[in-house]
Formats: C-alpha cells, structure tokens, sequence
C-alpha cells in the first residue's frame, strides 16, 4: 500500500507529529491501517488512499475544537447563561446579581470576530434573528425577569446549535490558541479575517495537500526545507509563518546564501506545523511539550493530553515558572520516562510578548523527579507552598534539585523560622524528606546502604530529647529550647561538627538520655554532618512523626 512517511525533526516537527496523531486519534481514524508508525518509530506513515479521501479541514476543525473546546469563550458564555437562568429560578432573585455576568456575554458575544463569524453563517443556522437582536438590543440586568429569562433561552439554544458551536468555539481558539504558534496565513490573514474559516484553511492546507501527493514531482527544483521532497514553485509554503522561524521571506533576502531563498516546506510538512498547537499541553497560562525525541510512541507518552494534566497542573497565582514546571513534569512524564537520556522541555507563554523557552532536564534529574517519594513530598508541599514571609518553598526545592543543589540551607531557614512559627517544622520536615531520598539515590548507586533507619534513629533521638527537656521544665512550651536549637542552627549551617557536638554533649548531659551512637559517625565522616544533623534538629523542634517516618515519606 502506497504510504506517506514524516520523519521527526526539530521539536517544532514533532509538535506537529503529536497532534497529527491526535487529530487522527479524535477521527478515529485506523491505527495500523490508514496511519502508522514505522518499526524503528522514527517516522509517522499516512496511505495516500486515506488522505485523498478524507477531509483534513473537518478533521482539523474537530481536533482543535475536542482539544481546546472547554478553554474558549464560547464554552463560559455557555455556562454562564445557564447560572444566570438558575438565578432567576429562585424566589429571592435580585437583578443585580447578573449584571457582571451579562456584561461579559454582551462583550465576548458581539467581539468583532464572532460577528464575522456569523456573517459567514447565518444563511445555515437556524434562528439567525436572536443574535440579530442582540446585536440590536443588548441583554441588561433592568429588564423584567421574564423577557431576560426569554431572551436567555433562546440565545442558549441558539449557541447550541452544532454550526454555531463550531464557529465560535474556532474564533476564540484561533486568536487564543493558534496565533501563539503560527501567523499571516489562510484564517490568520488579516486580509482573510471576514472570510468563511473552513474555506480559506482548506484552500491554503488541505488541498494542496491533496494536490502534492497526487503530482509528480521529478521536474521539481526546490526542495523542502525539512523533509527534503521535491517541490513545484506553486507549491512551496514559506516557513515564515510559523512564529520565531523566519522573517518575511519575500522582503528580507539577506539571512540567505546569495540572497536565495530556500526556507520553504511542502504542502504535508505544512499541515503537519499548523498542527504544531494541538502537540503543546496547555497547562495554565503556559503551552508545554516534551521533546522526548528517542521515538515517535515516547514522543506521543510524553504529551498525552488527558484531563489530570489540567486538574493537578494548572498554574497556581503568582506561582513561578520553576514551580510549574516541576509539577506539570510530574504529571506528564510517563514511568516509561524513566528509561530516556535528557528530555528537552519547550514552553510558550500566551502573552504577544512571550518567547519559547527551552530547558534540559538530564537523566539524574528526572529520576529524582520520577521518584515516588519525592513526587509524595513535593506534592504535600505545592499543596501550600508558601510561608509568611512569601517564600514559596516548593519553589525554592525544585530550583535546587535542577541546578543540583542541596536542600541544606532551605532546611536551615525553615528551623530558624519554626522558632517562631512551629509549624513551618512541617514544611522542614517535608523538604529534609526530599534531601534524605536523594541521598539515599545517590548512595544506592554507589551501593552504600543501612541509612535509611539510622536517620529515622537519629530523628525520633531529636524528638526524645525535645520530651525530656520540656518535661524537666515541667512546660509544653518550647521557648525554653530555642537558644540551642538556635546554636545548633548555626553550627550546621557552617558544618562546624566541633561546635555542633559540644552542644549536643552539654545538653544530654542535663539529662538522663544517652547521645545517640549514630553521632560518632559525624567525628568520622563529616559528610554526613548536614544529614544527620538537621534529621536530630526536625526531631528537636518537633518534627518526628513515627508512622510517617516508617515509610520514610
């Protein structure tokens, strides 16, 4: 059977490679049949058959509208239209309670592109009149409770309307979603912003699609920029519409070899880059992908779209990059991900302003961030990560983890402040977690074992001692351990073990509790100071919880 193969490319291609597969996925579309991937998963296959017979623009349309449907204007006027009618349901409504809400639908509604959309439409829909009116007569919160709960009706169930549905759900996504990606061609023409979307996609698109795998092309003299196919000169797609490639090619000549320019795409790798938006994951404010490019089935893992990603990943206010990042990561790679090298992280923001950012995340890091015990920590940490002084502590872990710094000095901040507040001692306990797992990675790979219940030993050792001094005092107050806890914070953070074991040996001398004999490793090893020092300090300012401490959590 006669097949057209995609290889992968730059993360741009592949972007495009994961959301043609979406798209196919969504038209249920063959797998194996009518599409595929080839054994060594280094390319995408498509039969001719299949793309000669089948509507690209209506699959087009339907995937985006599937993928970014629930995140557009057309779908919150929907809601809100529905909240509104409930309002007026109750005995106790109150008109001004809709105000804002009627508001936005009047303004989102009557935008200057959804008008044209229905200008293109309204000659197949049915009941074109109730948008007519409402071009002409604005809903406002002063009309009488049964005229708005009419006008509402049938605006609700003019909007449903499947034609409708698509126009407006399209507008919204292509000047939210699409322009991020590319630009200055077919629906994205300014020239053609007035003109039916379906049509003008399908001309610029779709069918010379058609048209390039039925042609012969052996007289060609261009050549694709990406695949390297022949191409006829009608044929050739600048690549300038995609974002951040290329300047306009017919006005700046001077980037290329003798001014000629060769920056052109076939007909099929210019559809598989319209499809560049639909490979990203919105999460939150930001666009992601995952270029796992060791395969095209890693490539698709990776950048599943699936509504856990939204639920778990959406961007928190005020929370930085780093943050998100960590745990849009988390949710998005597959435990299949563990098995990859690097794994290249391409982010977009959705302001005009916003630029893509790349970032490596290598092998060492992602097993740290694929591991269920600092997932666990992580996660009980993002759930509030800030403390009183606006440090957004989940933050600060993740910065360190890749840039392969130690959680020590986070740790050392967070005690001296549960001084004052004890609860940070959690937020302490939950960060020191992370730095213990990863040092227990590490020590698995160089086959140094039996930490693990030394370190819970040397906590539950801290937290005795907390028991016993606050008991001689006769006090649950812990006031009266502050100034040496606050020594031993001192200690730690210049990792002065002399210092740091004269406090310890005065303070357990006051008592009848014995030093712990994990301390006579700190005298030899001087390595595992920080470690077993702030294990017995979380403990000392209260921070052991045996059960939790069990599973080493």
């Amino acid at each position: 059977m006669d097949k057209i193969y995609i290889p992968v490319g730059d993360f741009l291609k592949n972007a495009g490679i994961v959301g043609l597969n979406y798209m196919l996925e969504v038209s249920e579309a063959e797998n194996g049949i009518e599409y595929g991937f080839t054994d060594d998963c280094q390319s995408m296959w498509i039969t001719r058959e299949f793309i000669e017979v089948s509507d690209w623009t209506d699959m087009y349309f339907k995937a985006f509208i599937k993928c970014y449907g629930s995140d557009t204007v057309y779908k919150t006027a929907l809601d809100k239209i529905k909240n509104i009618l409930e309002k007026i349901e109750l005995s106790d409504w109150k008109q001004n309670e809709c105000k804002e809400d009627l508001k936005f639908l009047n303004d989102k509604l009557l935008s200057n592109s959804y008008k044209s959309g229905f200008e293109n439409i309204k000659a197949q829909i049915n009941n074109p009149q109730v948008y007519e009116q409402l071009m002409a007569k604005k809903l406002k919160e002063s009309m009488e409770k049964e005229e708005l709960r009419k006008r509402l009706i049938e605006l609700k169930e003019f909007l449903e309307q499947p034609l409708c549905k698509e126009t407006f759900s399209m507008k919204s996504i292509i000047y939210n979603y699409i322009n991020k990606f590319w630009e200055g061609k077919s629906f994205l023409l300014r020239a053609n912003a007035s003109k039916n979307m379906r049509e003008v996609f399908d001309n610029d698109f779709s069918q010379p699609l058609k048209k390039y795998i039925t042609t012969e092309h052996k007289k060609a003299k261009e050549m694709c920029i990406d695949c390297n196919s022949l191409i006829a000169s009608k044929e050739k797609v600048s690549i300038a519409f995609m974002k951040e490639q290329a300047d306009d090619l017919a006005r700046k000549k001077s980037a290329f070899w003798n001014c000629k320019v060769d920056a052109y795409l076939c007909p099929v790798c210019a559809f598989v880059y319209s499809l560049v938006p639909l490979g990203f994951q919105l999460i939150g404010d930001k666009f992601l992908f995952v270029n796992a490019n060791n395969n095209i089935n890693q490539l698709i893992i990776s950048n599943k779209k699936s509504g856990k990603v939204k639920e778990t990943s959406e961007k928190k206010e005020d929370e930085k990059y780093s943050s998100w990042i960590a745990r849009a990561l988390n949710v998005l790679l597959d435990e299949k991900s563990r098995e990859l090298s690097n794994i290249q992280i391409i982010t977009r923001g959705r302001d005009e302003s916003d630029r893509y950012t790349f970032d490596v995340i290598s092998k060492d890091i992602l097993m740290i961030l694929n591991d269920g015990v600092i997932q666990k920590n992580l996660m009980k940490i993002s759930e509030r990560p800030y403390i009183k002084n606006g440090t957004n502590v989940h933050e600060s872990v993740v910065l360190n983890i890749l840039n392969y710094h130690n959680q020590y000095s986070l740790i050392n901040k967070l005690l001296k402040m549960a001084l004052e507040t004890n609860s940070i001692v959690y937020m302490a306990t939950r960060v020191y977690n992370i730095q213990a797992r990863i040092n227990m990675i590490q020590k698995e790979k160089k086959k140094i074992g039996g930490v693990k219940m030394e370190l819970n030993y040397v906590k539950k050792s801290g937290y005795e001692l907390r028991k016993e001094l606050l008991a001689s005092k006769g006090t649950s107050d812990d006031a009266c351990i502050r100034g040496t806890v606050y020594k031993l914070l001192n200690a730690l953070s210049v990792c002065d073990v002399a210092r740091f074991m004269d406090v310890i040996m005065r303070v357990y001398c006051s008592t009848k509790l014995c030093i712990p004999n994990s301390f006579i490793r700190l005298l030899e090893d001087k390595e595992s100071f920080q470690e077993y020092g702030y294990a017995f300090l979380i403990g000392l300012q209260g921070g052991y919880y045996e059960k939790e401490e069990n599973s080493n959590e």
